[in-house]
């Protein structure tokens, strides 16, 4: 959608296709980084986008066996919001879908979900689109471009017609997600509690908590299978003051929604006619809720590379020149961010849930007591996950 946006505004005629009939999703990533709110901050739209219902996050908090301690101070940042910001994906799409249709290059399908590729003499043209399938109406059509960009995520349909090879990496975990009201008495930041071998982030999502529970990748059946009573205990002994009203709020394990956590990189992000970006290119852990932020990276590199030629009688040749570039460009803080989860997955996480870091005698990991020390380390946790690695600027021109 920011890639839509900003093309729409430089000039390029731009079709979005959401196979959804709405963009309205749970647990879709919902953390606006820093770096994100100054992309909006240079097209003029910070102000009206934090109008929309969301909740800041100035500090990032991890309670270790019930001893809460800040772990990262966004306060000062070199940006114009030194926070972050919690809005539910789907009104993030909303604004920035608002905000592209100011622009008479811009459609948005809903209800329009890409089937296949068109292609000519080994060249990505178009795709085909089944349209109103979810309504009851399919009708299968054409729609042919100059470029396709495949914003699909993760289990990204474009990039396996388009036979991309990937490198995948695995991860050690999954997680579940799950919202449970707040009530008043409950602690105000957001942040990770570690406790008896256990894992619960947990977002404050103003009258609700949206929590994330760890669990060793594979491990979901198995919980499943001791039922849902069980799990609630689980979450109560990481997580004791949420105990008495987890039966009311996850009755059953429809309220639990698994994200089978998976970390991977195409080896080339794009062929004639087709380009990937986002998780469809790189498949993000949810470590440091980087996602969102690093695909709207791509979609400004993207659109500072590509607008002008878009826009312009750049030959289709000339425009698959391009194509490489924005790989060259994105794919070393993909890289560098991909390693830092992967050491967090690997050094933090897997010990957490194997009880190497529970502690009787309530002595805190090394980590831990520099940044309850020294506030002026909390920083460094801050700048690499509210601002990323090289963060991008909107270069792309405006009609």
């Amino acid at each position: 959608m920011v890639l839509g946006l900003l093309l729409a505004r430089a000039g390029v005629p731009v079709v979005v296709l959401e196979k959804h009939l709405d963009f309205l999703r749970d647990f879709r990533g919902d953390t606006v980084h820093p770096s994100t709110l100054e992309i909006l901050h240079e097209l003029g739209l910070l102000d009206a986008f934090l109008q929309r219902p969301h909740d800041r996050i100035e500090e990032l908090r991890v309670t270790f066996e019930g001893r809460s301690i800040p772990v990262a101070d966004f306060t000062h940042l070199p940006s114009h919001s030194k926070f972050l910001v919690l809005m539910p994906q789907w009104e993030f799409l909303d604004f920035m879908c608002d905000e592209a249709r100011r622009y008479p290059g811009f459609e948005l399908w809903t209800d329009a979900e890409v089937i296949g590729l068109l292609q000519d003499k080994g060249r990505v043209n178009g795709v085909k689109v089944r349209r109103g399938g979810r309504a009851g109406q399919p009708q299968d059509v054409e729609l042919h471009a100059s470029l396709v960009v495949a914003a699909d995520g993760r289990h990204s349909a474009l990039r396996d017609a388009a036979a991309l090879p990937h490198i995948s990496y695995g991860a050690p975990i999954d997680a579940l997600w799950m919202a449970i009201p707040k009530q008043a008495g409950d602690p105000s930041t957001t942040g990770g509690y570690i406790a008896r071998g256990r894992f619960l982030a947990m977002l404050n999502r103003g009258d609700y908590w949206q929590c994330a529970f760890v669990i060793p990748k594979g491990g979901h059946a198995a919980l499943q299978a001791r039922g849902i009573e069980a799990f609630h205990e689980e979450i109560g002994k990481v997580a004791p003051f949420l105990a008495a009203r987890l039966p009311s709020a996850l009755p059953g394990w429809d309220a639990v929604k698994l994200l089978e956590v998976t970390v991977d990189r195409l080896e080339a992000w794009s062929c004639r006619g087709l380009l990937c970006i986002g998780d469809a290119a790189h498949a993000m852990s949810p470590v440091g809720g980087v996602g969102i932020n690093l695909a709207v990276q791509d979609a400004v590199a993207a659109a500072n590379l590509l607008a002008q030629a878009l826009a312009g009688a750049a030959s289709e040749k000339e425009i698959d020149a391009l194509l490489p570039q924005l790989q060259r460009r994105r794919e070393w803080p993909v890289r560098v961010t991909q390693a830092a989860q992967r050491l967090i997955q690997d050094r933090v996480l897997v010990p957490v849930l194997g009880g190497e870091l529970a502690s009787g005698s309530g002595h805190l990991p090394w980590p831990l007591r520099l940044l309850a020390r020294w506030p002026l380390l909390r920083r460094l946790p801050a700048r690499t996950v509210g601002m990323g690695v090289r963060p991008e600027h909107v270069k792309s021109p405006r009609a």
